[in-house]
């Protein structure tokens, strides 16, 4: 963690993991408690998992009888929590979906001054390792990236399965982020946890951007929170219990890394949805 001294450059983000239930006052209560002890220790970014709202596994029914409006009582809650604590969170909402048997896996940020900032619909369900999100989640459209920015540095969104497509970080890039949060759900078994880190780690080294993850702590997740640098050096990190952890994202790092691995500007290929 970087001093916030007089004359720093950047801003403290963290990485908050817990695990989401199905009592709705019980998470944000939590989310309250985590977000403070993020504030206290100097972040004006506070990432949580995916589902952060509400949570029930296996994925079904009682999801879609608990989802919210982007305006409803979660959405505000955290607003308000921002506004009292003068930080950014982002956090995993379960959302009412066009759908009505079904419901969208949305990412929401919230400033301190402005409310809902940016929101992000999750584009790549979890078809894999036995999981079927589909069969309850509405997939995001591909709309044009939003972003936010915190002193000069833009932040984009994307959650937890996206980790897997590179494309979808680039994509993000291209739009202008510095750094991508990437709340997750990012489910136990063998071998999950070495890939959590390792596309975590990839994604911020090929985009020379910072990256902050957060992930549900077990039974389900795996935990192991990070934030990782533009040179894919991991700046802070967490294990498997519910904590908080905070970096430092320094914009001259990414000039620096920049400078010497100018990959971004030598590639050759682009982007497009298919």
């Amino acid at each position: 963690m970087h001093p916030a001294g007089e004359g720093a450059v950047g801003f403290g983000v963290a990485v908050a993991q817990f695990a989401p239930g199905d009592d709705k006052a019980a998470n944000l209560a939590t989310i309250r408690r985590l977000a403070r002890e993020a504030a206290a220790r100097g972040a004006s970014l506070v990432v949580f998992p995916e589902y952060s709202s509400y949570f029930v596994d296996p994925l079904g029914e009682l999801l879609v009888q608990n989802a919210e409006p982007l305006d409803g009582p979660f959405v505000t809650e955290l607003a308000a929590l921002a506004n009292e604590l003068d930080v950014h969170l982002i956090a995993g909402l379960v959302a009412t979906a066009a759908d009505p048997g079904r419901f969208a896996n949305v990412l929401v940020a919230v400033s301190p001054t402005e409310g809902l900032v940016a929101r992000y619909s999750k584009l790549h369900l979890y078809d894999a390792f036995g999981g079927r999100e589909s069969d309850w989640v509405e997939a995001g459209r591909l709309d044009e990236p939003e972003t936010f920015s915190i002193e000069g540095v833009t932040i984009g969104l994307q959650t937890c399965y996206d980790i897997r497509f590179p494309e979808v970080t680039r994509r993000l890039v291209d739009a202008g982020a510095d750094l991508v949060a990437v709340p997750a759900e990012w489910v136990r078994g063998p071998l999950k946890e070495h890939h959590w880190r390792s596309l975590v780690v990839a994604r911020a080294l090929e985009n020379t951007i910072y990256v902050a993850a957060a992930d549900q702590t077990p039974p389900i997740g795996v935990g192991s929170s990070l934030v990782v640098d533009p040179m894919g050096v991991t700046i802070a990190s967490l294990g498997e219990r519910e904590d908080v952890a905070v970096a430092w994202v320094d914009p001259r790092r990414i000039d620096e890394v920049r400078r010497v691995n100018p990959a971004l500007a030598l590639r050759r290929f682009e982007v497009r949805p298919r």
